[in-house]
């Protein structure tokens, strides 16, 4: 698969998410999608599909999994920006898997292990850390109003509830943004690497979050 770049030579950044995967799906592609590109930066955000897609990855093995992505990220010289994974509707969940899919804990109990075991991986590996998650808590704008920032039906007539908004890829990239300036983190050679919610419509043209941080970090 060929990913889109702003330059071929020295790109600024690169889309690197696909619709529907896992940890274990970004090992399997993290050689010719990630590390080929040389990044100096590698922003990884992934946990939403491990936890609720028919393809489960229970927590320890998630947790092995992403220990092992970050350790072949940081072995090409990439720093790594580890970001926790965003909030969901519940009831929209419900609709495409048993409540029993989610045991005891739940869908935001199981979010906030899998948040918790991002979090633990970034202190073990010394890599930055952005706590998407709990910024898309604060704000507030998670339900079922029209003004979520995650997809629902006055939004979108879909019963989504897991990807976000145009609004709400925004708010990724101005976090994301936000983060890198602060810290002093690569401003180029940058890959975003994770899945549909990475990916959005594509690209770096449109309204995914890779787009966004695209557009601010490029000069005014």
């Amino acid at each position: 698969m060929k990913l889109p770049a702003m330059a071929a030579d020295n790109y600024t950044v690169i889309n690197a998410g696909v619709g529907g995967n896992t940890t274990a799906d970004l090992l399997k592609r993290i050689d010719r999608d990630c590390l080929a590109h040389k990044p100096a930066l590698t922003v990884l955000m992934i946990g939403t599909n491990d936890m609720n897609s028919r393809k489960y990855i229970p927590l320890p093995q998630y947790r092995e999994n992403l220990s092992t992505l970050i350790k072949k990220i940081k072995g090409v010289n990439s720093q790594v920006l580890l970001m926790t994974i965003c909030p969901f509707i519940d009831e929209y969940l419900f609709t495409r898997h048993d409540k029993a899919h989610y045991g005891t804990e739940g869908p935001a109990g199981r979010r906030a292990e899998v948040n918790r075991t991002i979090k633990a991986l970034a202190e073990e590996h010394k890599t930055s850390f952005l706590d998407l998650g709990a910024l898309f808590d604060k704000a507030g704008k998670v339900g079922l109003d029209k003004n979520s920032l995650i997809q629902n039906e006055a939004n979108t007539n879909k019963t989504d509830g897991v990807h976000p908004t145009p609004d709400g890829y925004r708010f990724i990239g101005l976090a994301v943004y936000q983060h890198i300036v602060y810290n002093h983190l690569p401003q180029s050679r940058i890959v975003c690497f994770g899945d549909s919610i990475t990916a959005a419509d594509g690209g770096v043209q449109k309204e995914s979050y890779p787009a966004w941080l695209l557009r601010l970090l490029q000069p005014a």
